[in-house]
């Protein structure tokens, strides 16, 4: 079931948006000549909890659907990085906060048909703050601690709309043992 790539184009190659046109071959022959795939570097989330059992939470604007939004700490891998490495950065970035203990909860793809990274999903306890934001450039993010039933309120209530947190989220619910499936 697999396609055989017959031939590969960049469109596009900057550090947020690369574009790749791939011509395919289908197993039964037929040929697709343009199949473009979005790529992007490997992203991480945790659900961090600190040590009085809050759940670190991060609000900021998002300009794609031109909204303030409610997610987990998180962000791009980079280059060499292994997910733990890479989580563990972002969160201490963006919230000043560190963890005693750090479990992989696994991975989801935001598209399979069209993207090629994945999202490492993380369960941080044990949280203390460390140091103030190391925020980039195009970053304003506050930090927000909430109860596990503050968290479930807004998945319950469809305020959250970055599916890739929810998964984390999710996750680490079931790994809490506050969400049976």
């Amino acid at each position: 079931m697999k396609w055989k790539v017959l031939e590969s184009e960049y469109l596009h190659n900057q550090d947020w948006l690369t574009i790749r046109k791939d011509k395919c071959q289908l197993p039964n022959g037929n040929i697709i000549p343009a199949f473009y795939v979005n790529e992007y570097p490997e992203w991480v989330n945790a659900f961090a909890v600190t040590d009085d059992n809050k759940v670190i939470m991060v609000k900021q604007y998002r300009h794609g659907i031109s909204s303030i939004e409610t997610e987990l700490p998180g962000g791009v891998a980079e280059e060499g990085e292994t997910p733990e490495q890479a989580v563990r950065r972002e969160v201490k970035e963006e919230t000043g906060y560190e963890f005693d203990s750090l479990e992989y909860l696994g991975k989801v793809c935001a598209n399979p048909s069209t993207t090629n990274n994945f999202t490492h999903l993380f369960l941080a306890r044990g949280g203390k703050k460390v140091t103030d934001q190391k925020l980039d450039e195009s970053e304003e993010i506050e930090v927000l601690f909430l109860s596990l039933d503050e968290v479930k309120s807004l998945v319950r209530e469809n305020k959250m709309m970055q599916s890739l947190h929810l998964n984390g989220i999710m996750y680490a619910m079931i790994r809490l043992g506050e969400l049976k499936l």
